[in-house]
């Protein structure tokens, strides 16, 4: 496809998480059709060289460190990407966390923990990229990473499956506040993805293929990039409080009721491995 069908050249964008997996291949995608990246991470090695490689492709960047669960420091973080790669058009969030237990046995501190890594960092860099966007009469566009967890139910998957499902319904209502200020708001929904976090191992090669998940293989994290740069661009100028699902055909299969089980544990999205109870 042509890229200039996207209009995405020389547009500013911030990439919340954009130091690994589908943060890392959404902030290279959007070097590759000529956007400004500014690369936002809780990890500063990681930060710089995804900003590395954005200029390695020829695009100004920037790496910034800061902790955008915190009000603060999520208005930071979207102050200095405006101030170090010429303004801000565009906003992508990727950062998530879960942990896994039934609901009789799980704590406050459970339920506490995935709200924060799910829900809070979008509403505080949000609210941020959606003030500088207002107050200088620019039109935007807003994108988040949520989950085929907070489309579906299962055992074991409350906490997380509640704080996604918050993070979809956070984005219509912001699609309708911000509308009058024509900036678009939209999620997309990923399924079974590999990417640095959580690899491709043999078992879980294994365990997709035999699972019911319509497309028989793992997502990748270009897949889920590609379908962010649609949802930022003119293509989808007309789409807005929109969650889309890149999950090879998991949400489908599931409405015929062949439900994901996940197991109990804590899915770390930094070291990407299910650690028990």
């Amino acid at each position: 496809m042509d890229s200039s069908l996207l209009q995405l050249e020389g547009k500013s964008v911030l990439v919340v998480g954009g130091g690994q997996g589908i943060g890392e291949s959404t902030a290279k995608l959007l070097a590759r059709v000529g956007c400004r990246v500014a690369v936002a991470d809780a990890v500063q090695e990681r930060a710089e060289r995804v900003a590395a490689a954005v200029a390695n492709l020829g695009q100004p960047s920037t790496a910034i460190v800061g902790n955008v669960l915190e009000e603060g420091q999520a208005r930071d973080v979207v102050e200095r990407a405006e101030r170090e790669i010429g303004g801000l058009d565009a906003l992508v969030t990727t950062i998530g966390q879960a942990s896994f237990n039934s609901i009789l046995d799980m704590t406050p501190e459970q339920w506490d923990h995935d709200h924060r890594k799910n829900l809070r960092h979008f509403f505080f860099t949000a609210q941020a990229a959606a003030r500088s966007l207002i107050s200088r009469g620019k039109s935007g566009s807003m994108v988040c990473i949520t989950s085929v967890g907070g489309m579906q139910s299962a055992p074991n998957h409350a906490s997380y499956g509640a704080a996604k499902a918050g993070l979809i319904n956070l984005v219509r209502t912001m699609a309708v506040e911000w509308a009058p200020h024509n900036i678009r708001v939209n999620a997309i929904a990923p399924g079974s993805i590999t990417t640095p976090r959580i690899p491709a191992t043999p078992e879980r090669v294994e365990r997709t293929q035999q699972s019911l998940i319509p497309a028989k293989r793992l997502g990748t994290g270009d897949e889920v990039g590609k379908a962010a740069l649609f949802l930022l661009s003119d293509l989808a100028s007309y789409v807005t409080g929109h969650t889309l699902p890149v999950d090879g055909g998991w949400m489908a299969a599931y409405l015929l009721g062949i439900p994901h089980v996940p197991p109990t544990g804590t899915l770390d999205a930094t070291a990407g491995a299910i650690r028990p109870q």
